[in-house]
């Protein structure tokens, strides 16, 4: 007959192995909008720098705009840590897997936009997903490219894209002041309008913004800066007047 305490260790064991297992059951520092658009010479990429715990604005000096090999650059929504998970991938692929052929050809960014959908609709499957809208665009041999990926895989391209309330409420401007020959000072002018107004009406947002570019010449974010506002207007003054219910 086995004796019980023969046994346990292997309980044990099993007890603790599920116990390891770690996922993002919820998101917690997370990221607001990304906007991405393309311009006459490359494409242009704005994200403010906030963390919010919750509904905290915890960390204002995170950088959710990152380049990705050569040719592309990625900017996330939603949870930090799954940020961060995904550019180990994305790590992983550029730096091992490519260069192991050593053929002298590289990853452009409507393949790693491919990669990235594949990897969300995989975890999404998985009841694992990754807590992240992904915006992921670049130019290769003079072809500008530009998408978007959700934490459940949902993607397409487009000349000008959004996540979080900038799909919403950055869109709409993008879709009226946008056209494909904007120089680069025209381009970060509308995108810093539409960051703005994602200051004015987001609360997680910050005023406190990068903006990336990227060329056939290579990848360039900006240092941090803010934006000049103003919230003199009598809807911020007192939001409920003439609101129907309101005092």
């Amino acid at each position: 007959m086995m004796n019980l305490a023969d046994s346990a260790p292997a309980t044990n064991n099993m007890l603790g192995s599920e116990a390891d297992s770690q996922r993002t059951l919820y998101p917690y520092v997370t990221g607001t909008s990304v906007i991405g658009i393309k311009y006459k010479d490359g494409l242009l990429f704005a994200a403010d720098m906030g963390g919010s715990y919750g509904s905290t604005l915890r960390y204002k000096s995170v950088e959710r705009l990152k380049s990705v090999g050569k040719h592309s650059v990625i900017g996330a929504s939603g949870e930090i840590s799954d940020f961060q998970e995904i550019m180990r991938y994305l790590d992983e692929l550029i730096s091992l897997f490519d260069n192991m052929w050593d053929d002298g050809n590289s990853l452009g960014p409507k393949e790693v936009h491919n990669y990235l959908t594949r990897v969300m609709y995989n975890r999404r499957n998985k009841f694992n997903p990754l807590w992240n809208s992904l915006v992921l665009g670049g130019i290769k041999n003079g072809k500008k490219y530009l998408g978007t990926v959700s934490m459940i895989g949902v993607h397409y391209e487009d000349d000008h894209v959004a996540t979080g309330f900038g799909n919403h409420l950055a869109r709409p401007i993008l879709r009226d002041e946008w056209h494909e020959n904007l120089t680069y000072e025209e381009g970060v002018k509308l995108l810093e309008k539409c960051m703005r107004v994602l200051l004015y009406r987001d609360r997680s947002a910050v005023n406190k913004l990068q903006i990336a570019k990227i060329t056939e010449e290579g990848f360039t974010v900006s240092e941090p800066y803010s934006l000049k506002t103003s919230w003199d207007f009598n809807a911020f003054k007192n939001p409920t007047l003439d609101a129907e219910g309101s005092w």
